[in-house]
Order: C-alpha cells, then sequence, then structure tokens
C-alpha cells in the first residue's frame, strides 16, 4: 500500500500552530491566515496560488479511476456501511493543507482562525462567499452541527475531538471551540480538517419526502459545498463527480491551479487483479501500484511499449510519512497477551527469503512505527528521549534500555531454522510445548492455532507462506480472504485474531495516537487500536508527544514512544519501499515540478484534450 497526500489523501496529517501573520480582527481577536508546524508559514496573506500548481490549468476533460470492494452509503461523516470513494470531492473543510510544506494549512471555508496564548478556545471565521450548491451560505450553525453530528455518530471522531468540550457562535460569521486541555497545539488543527456538511439540508425532507437522517446510511446524492457535486452513481458499481461551474471557491488563492478536470469517476472491482486489467484495457486512466512482482514484470503491454501508458516512482508521498505494515495479533484473544508469544512469531518472518522471491528486492523491512522518518528511534537512548523513559522505566521492558530493537534477520535455510528455534524457546517460556507435531499449552493442551485475516487476495503471497513457517513449529494459522464489507466489519468489532494492517504517520503525531495505542481507544469499536494495547508506559508517553512544545520535544517523546511499542512486540512488522509506483495513460499534463510532499494527483493535474 502506498500513500498519496491529495484531497482524499491522509485523513490524519496534523500540524501545530505558531503566531503568524494576523488579519484584523473584531474585539480583541487576531485572526491568523493559516497555521505552521515552525517559524513562518511559506504563503503570506495576499499570496496568489501555492508554488506547485499552475494557475493556468485549463479546466475541462474526464478522469477514470478505480476502487476495489463496494459502497452502499453517501453519508459522509457516518462510521457505518461501505462509504463511497471520492466524497470529499464533494465537501470542503475550514483549512486546506500544502503539498510543499511539511505541515501547513491554509483557510479554505474559513478566512482565518484566532486562539489564545493557552490554546484554550479556538475561533473560525467563514468567508462571506463560501456557500453551499444550493447557493445558501455557509453558517457558523453549519459548522456546529457538523461537530456535534460527526463527534456523536463516528465513535472514531469522538475520541479525536475527546478534548473538544462544544461550539457555539460567536458573531455572524464566527464560530468558536472550546477545549478542556490547555496547550494542545493540534486542536485548532484537526478542527479544521473537519468536513463541513449542511444543517438545513440534513434536517430538510429527502428526495422521497421523508425526513432525511444523518445516524442513518443513505443512496440519496449529499450536497455540498466543495468542488464536485455527485452526477450520477450505480449503488456498489460506479460514481461519477462532476465540477460545478457555480463552484464559490474556485478563484480562492488555495483552489487555483486545482480541481482541473471536468469530471472524475470511480469503478468498483471485486478484485485487485481483475481492477488491473481494467487499468490495461484503457477503462481506468491511473493506477498506483502495490505489488513488487507485478511491477517488475506485469507491464510488457502494447501501451506501455509504445509509450501510451508512463511509468514513474516517485518518493515525494513519503518524504513525510512514517510506515508501519505489520501482522497485527488481536490480544483481547487470550493467545496473543504473552509479550513472548507475540516475539516468538516474529521469528516465522522470512523477509529477506521473500524481498528476494516475491518482491524482487525493492522492499525494506520496517523495524520502527515511524519508519522512514527522522522519528523512527535507533540505537540506545539517550538525551531528552532517555529522560522521558526513565519516568517509565518501572513500566516498560529493561531491554527499552539495554538492547536496540532489531528485527531476525533469515534469507537461507540454515537461518530459517534457527529463528524457529528461537521461537520455540520463546513459546516454550510461555508455556507451550510441542506434542508430536502440534504446539500445545502446556496446561491445557489445547493447540496453539488461529486464523490470520485479510482483506485482498493480493496478501496471500506473504500470509500463506507465512503461515508455511509457522506451521514447521507446530502452530496451525489459517489464512482466510473475505470482502472489503466484512472485513470493514469484522475489523471494526475486533472480531479477528490477527489481521494485516498499515498505520501512516506524520512528521507531528498528535490526537491520533490515543486512537492508535491508548488505553481508551482498545475496547472502542472502530478504533484504530487494532492490537488491543492497554499499557500505563504507552498512555503516560502518548501526551507527551500530543503536548510538545517545540520539535526537539516532538522527536524526543515520539521516539520513546517507539521503543516501548517496539519492545512489547504488539505488532509482527513486515516491509514498505521507498518510492511509491504510479502508472497512467498518457492523456493529462502536469506541473513540470511535483510539490515535495505529494504526487498531486488528481488535484493539480490536468487533461490534455482541455488544452487544445
Amino acid at each position: 500500500m502506498a500513500l498519496m497526500r491529495s484531497k482524499a489523501g491522509l485523513a490524519l496529517s496534523l500540524f501545530w500552530l505558531v503566531g503568524m501573520p494576523a488579519l484584523a480582527g473584531a474585539d480583541d481577536l487576531q485572526f491568523r491566515v493559516g497555521t505552521a508546524i515552525i517559524g513562518d508559514l511559506k504563503y503570506q496573506p495576499g499570496f496568489k496560488h501555492f508554488d506547485y500548481v499552475n494557475p493556468d490549468a485549463p479546466k475541462g476533460g474526464d478522469v477514470k479511476l478505480s476502487a476495489t470492494g463496494t459502497f452502499d452509503t453517501l453519508n459522509p461523516i457516518l462510521l457505518k456501511g461501505e462509504t463511497v470513494t471520492g466524497l470529499t470531492l464533494v465537501f470542503d473543510t475550514l483549512l486546506k493543507s500544502t503539498d510543499d510544506e511539511t505541515s501547513s494549512s491554509y483557510g479554505l471555508l474559513a478566512e482565518g482562525v484566532a486562539y489564545p496564548d493557552d490554546i484554550s478556545s479556538a475561533t473560525f471565521r467563514l468567508r462571506a462567499e463560501a456557500k453551499w450548491a444550493d447557493g445558501k451560505p455557509v453558517t457558523p450553525e453549519d459548522v456546529i452541527f457538523s461537530f456535534e453530528r460527526t463527534k456523536d455518530l463516528n465513535p472514531r471522531n469522538a475520541a479525536y475531538y475527546v478534548h473538544v468540550t462544544g461550539a457555539e457562535k460567536t458573531g455572524e460569521r464566527d464560530v468558536t471551540f472550546h477545549f478542556d486541555e490547555k496547550n494542545n497545539r493540534e486542536l485548532p488543527l484537526i478542527l479544521g480538517q473537519m468536513l463541513i456538511v449542511p444543517k438545513h439540508w440534513w434536517e430538510a425532507p429527502g428526495s422521497d419526502g421523508k425526513p432525511r437522517d444523518i445516524s442513518r446510511t443513505t443512496l440519496e446524492p449529499v450536497m455540498g459545498s466543495g468542488p464536485y457535486k455527485i452526477a450520477s452513481f450505480s449503488p456498489g458499481a460506479a460514481i461519477r463527480y462532476e465540477l460545478r461551474d457555480d463552484y464559490w471557491g474556485k478563484d480562492i488563492p488555495v483552489n487555483v491551479g486545482q480541481n482541473n478536470f471536468r469530471s472524475i469517476a470511480y469503478t468498483y472491482f471485486g478484485d485487485r487483479d481483475v481492477e488491473f486489467e481494467g487499468f490495461r484495457s484503457g477503462n481506468v486512466d491511473y493506477w498506483q501500484e502495490n505489488q513488487a512482482s507485478r511491477w517488475a514484470t506485469g507491464y510488457k503491454f502494447p501501451a506501455v511499449t509504445d509509450g501510451r501508458v508512463k511509468r514513474e516512482e516517485l518518493p515525494n508521498p513519503l518524504h513525510s510519512v512514517g510506515i508501519m505494515q505489520a501482522m497485527v495479533p488481536n490480544m483481547r484473544r487470550e493467545l496473543f497477551k504473552d509479550p513472548r508469544v507475540r516475539q516468538a512469531l516474529n521469528y516465522a518472518v522470512d523477509f529477506e527469503e521473500w524481498n528476494r522471491t516475491i518482491f524482487f528486492n525493492r522492499y525494506k523491512r520496517v523495524d520502527s512505527f515511524f519508519f522512514g522518518t527522522e522519528l523512527a528511534s535507533s540505537g540506545l537512548p539517550e538525551g531528552r528521549e532517555l529522560e522521558i523513559l526513565n519516568e517509565v522505566n518501572d513500566k516498560v521492558p529493561p531491554g527499552v534500555f539495554t538492547t536496540p530493537y532489531a528485527n531476525p534477520v533469515g534469507g537461507d535455510p540454515q537461518k530459517l531454522r534457527d529463528n524457529l528455534r528461537r521461537a520455540l524457546d520463546l513459546f516454550k517460556q510461555a508455556g507451550y510445548v510441542l506434542k508430536g507435531n502440534q504446539l500445545v499449552n502446556a496446561q491445557t493442551g489445547k493447540p496453539f492455532s488461529f486464523e490470520i485475516l485479510l482483506s485482498s487476495p493480493t496478501l496471500e503471497k506473504v500470509a500463506l507462506p507465512y503461515a508455511q513457517n509457522l506451521k514447521k513449529i507446530g502452530i496451525d494459522a489459517r489464512v482466510r480472504t473475505v470482502d472489503p464489507s466484512q472485513y470493514t466489519n469484522r475489523t471494526r468489532s475486533f472480531d479477528y485474531d490477527m489481521i494485516w494492517n498499515v498505520w501512516a504517520e506524520t512528521l507531528n503525531p498528535g490526537n491520533e495516537q490515543i486512537d492508535y495505542w491508548g488505553s481508551a481507544s482498545a475496547n472502542r469499536n472502530g478504533s484504530h487500536n487494532f492490537a488491543g494495547i492497554a499499557d500505563p508506559a504507552v498512555d503516560a508517553i502518548i501526551p507527551k508527544v500530543i503536548l510538545a512544545q517545540d520539535r526537539a520535544e516532538k522527536d524526543a517523546a515520539a521516539k520513546a514512544l517507539d521503543r516501548i511499542l517496539l519492545a512489547n512486540h504488539y505488532v509482527v512488522p513486515l516491509y514498505y519501499a521507498s518510492t511509491v509506483p504510479i502508472a497512467y495513460w498518457d492523456k493529462f499534463d502536469r506541473p513540470a515540478v511535483l510539490p515535495e510532499y505529494g504526487i498531486g494527483f488528481p488535484d493539480i493535474w490536468w487533461s490534455k484534450s482541455a488544452a487544445k
């Protein structure tokens, strides 16, 4: 899996707030035009557009994209059902991030944001010109409605906004959010990322004459304030978005040179291989590859040979993103509660062999929850990082202070045998013994057996060899692939033994860390705490990550958190690439230089046909 920082990209990109050039405001409020991680924003008041866009990009043309699985709802905020891909095209947010700064955001629906020195609240001032697709203005009441419904109806967002106690209208175009935690530099920004929905639309009768209900799934085309509208769709199979000629925000600086396609359509496929065939045949225009073997051998077809299909490998999206891709044992199951058991499971991973025989040596083994970034821990802790760890030294494994984390190394039969022997030693320490060809609990005689739940057959290329290695030490590991809807439902309710997951981390980890690793999310359905982590040391470090007041403190706290998570073997780390492979039909143009931290597709690309 790879990541793009586009309009529908990293939903959890987080930022810090610092003093910025201010807009004149009413009373004593000083409205800043944007927020940044450290120092000044790159773009100052009066900027015309982001540097990485083509401000003269033509509007027009169509782009055909694809998605895997199905969808059964167009409700943008509800954590029920399968939400359609691309729905963020229909809705604007209060703030908009950039792709050429690691952590900067500028006003979209809001022309500015104000907050006191202790950040005990944040006030957003809406643009006077911001309007819904029906021509009605976007109001503070819409923002309050969106916040309250999002927090009430989506358990993940309830945790994300846990320190936001309420919202109130404080001016004709002002809405103020109040916080019960001071000096949390992240809170105004995550509120700025919230999708804003129209209160009057959701409270009016629907197209069938019946009252709409935002707490339920719906297949009625929803209305937003964004650049696109839903033009047509086939439930579960396809959807087409069309650019709005009357979009209120098409000429504001954060949108200039963007939203260039006349229509964006998604076709759904039940199988990733069939989906690729859709790309090969020209029914899909753009493809982001997630299989090393296919990237190496699967593009020998005429359209590639004669240049009608272009191929590139781009590092940009990964410049500011840390990855943990892993097998995740569910510690809500008694089977995985012992850390020695979880550590033993890592010894059955023969990454070096898989990398050579399956992945054409394209990948690197993940050894950090912030893999690929400056936040990844290494060596032994020192300095401020060591001071933070010493505060919880009675709650963490001693190895945190004495032994740098390292994954087992395989690559040949002897190394694998040695690793499996080490795994058996760990299982023995945890109370398991081999009886014949079966690993069993020494006290109960119950076999060590579990299911690996997958969302795609693509992942079986690794899961099946992994299960075979476990079988060599008497473990019955069964691999089961289910359809996306079933997978979503089972993971939301933690109904699995082990899954495959990818966590993406920005350079500014914040409130989402509670959702990933905090005790408060361990038993909350719908959270991203798939491992079921409930660790007092982790809980103690997370606030230090969130409330860090400068870059050095943020880095030290993140590295300390990384070490604790690794030392407890909460996941079985897998691998990741250093570039994002993409292929696309030669019907697009784009800026000569892509933004430092993104590909910008489809946001800043445009159709060649529109330029004629």
